[in-house]
């Protein structure tokens, strides 16, 4: 049993409770008290952090277990991605007797690592809840998770790859112009890997653009927005005819 060293004092009598009662005594580890950023103890009765809460937030139960075992301790506080990783990086002996802070602003870097390095096996089952599944839904998975902060956020992307930006950019006459130019040198199908980099290499000799005046309008109109997952995974998901109709 492991609690916060508050309850060090009540250790005693209810280990001599079990032993009159004639049963073995649990093994108690006391760890130092977490407490808010401001101070204040995570209390229950104040729902402070509560798991709910977090769950609430998206945040992955790896992410919690592993700030709130290493907080406090010599270890730098990393993302482990199961139970037993975790209790390779715990010692007893390295955890500090003061109070620590539990920072939600931690559990955030944490839980972005974590998606960033989710496999598609580990995220199928809670994908196909949220609507994204098929044959498209691996690649897409592999393509955004390293832009993601809690896999909700997915939802949107998988919504911009299969019917174009949710909020349609404003261009300029000029890039408007350009955009024309540039879906007129859209390669037909069918696609490979290379596409994107053999599309933008038409435009770019076509236009004389390069760098960010070539791919800040090409993202802004196949996304409708300023950065994200890298478009070269992207375009062969949204196809010919759907990267077509988000022409402006």
């Amino acid at each position: 049993t492991r609690r916060d060293r508050q309850r060090t004092t009540n250790t005693g009598v209810q280990i001599a409770i079990f032993k009159a009662l004639g049963a073995e005594p649990p093994v108690f580890g006391h760890h130092n008290l977490l407490t808010t950023v401001s101070g204040e103890g995570l209390s229950k009765r104040t729902g402070a952090l509560s798991i709910e809460s977090l769950r609430e937030d998206g945040i992955e139960p790896m992410a919690v277990a592993s700030l709130a075992v290493l907080v406090g301790t010599s270890e730098n506080v990393t993302a482990a991605h199961d139970l037993n990783e975790l209790a390779g990086h715990f010692d007893p002996a390295a955890t500090s007797k003061s109070a620590s802070k539990f920072d939600p602003d931690e559990l955030f870097v944490l839980n972005r690592t974590l998606m960033h390095h989710m496999s598609f096996e580990e995220a199928r089952d809670r994908l196909i809840v949220l609507g994204i599944s098929g044959d498209k839904a691996e690649p897409f998975w592999m393509a955004v998770r390293g832009n993601l902060d809690r896999l909700s956020d997915a939802v949107a992307w998988w919504r911009i790859v299969g019917e174009g930006p949710q909020e349609p950019a404003e261009f300029s006459g000029e890039d408007r112009d350009f955009l024309d130019q540039a879906f007129e040198l859209l390669p037909e199908e069918p696609w490979n890997g290379t596409v994107w980099k053999d599309w933008t290499g038409k435009i770019r000799e076509a236009t004389g653009r390069k760098g960010k005046p070539l791919f800040m309008p090409l993202r802004l109109a196949l996304t409708g927005r300023t950065s994200g997952p890298e478009l070269s995974d992207l375009l062969p998901l949204m196809g010919r005819e759907g990267t077509l109709a988000r022409r402006p």
